[in-house]
């Protein structure tokens, strides 16, 4: 997760890595179609562009995502609300009939989140690879491959 050339601001060389965890509200179990939980990915991402937040490790189980997100000079209130609001926006502009069947005309995400510096990056990291939906766990092979 190092960067060979760390963000440069004014006053500040550097980088945030924090650990981040967004919840779906009501506990809907949404990830679990391939195509919302692929539309959040992107949508997520493309928040990351917009703000300059860059994301690494993404990984969704079936009513929240985990990822590792560098803040920079973000405050963490500032990341949440810009990720959560860009990306239930775009969510429901693209997915209108969600918001209807699943948040009765609500919000997407829960209000609380969790976003926090990992005191062992590499354990974190290895932890969001093993949620349920992670990009890591789709080369995963099943132990019925190896019984012949």
């Amino acid at each position: 997760m190092r960067k060979e050339n760390p963000a440069r601001y004014s006053s500040a060389v550097g980088e945030a890595w924090m650990h981040c965890m967004l919840k779906v509200k009501y506990c809907h179990k949404i990830f679990g179609d391939e195509l919302y939980r692929e539309s959040m990915r992107t949508l997520l991402l493309e928040a990351s562009y917009w703000y300059a937040i860059p994301i690494g490790e993404l990984g969704f189980d079936d009513n929240h995502v985990h990822f590792m997100a560098d803040i920079g000079l973000y405050s963490r209130d500032e990341v949440a609300k810009n990720l959560k609001g860009y990306t239930a926006k775009r969510f429901f502009e693209f997915f209108p009939e969600a918001k209807k069947r699943y948040f009765w005309n609500s919000g997407f995400w829960n209000p609380s989140y969790y976003i926090g510096a990992p005191k062992n990056l590499e354990n974190t990291i290895n932890y969001i690879k093993k949620q349920k939906y992670s990009d890591s766990r789709s080369n995963q092979q099943s132990l019925l491959g190896y019984t012949n």
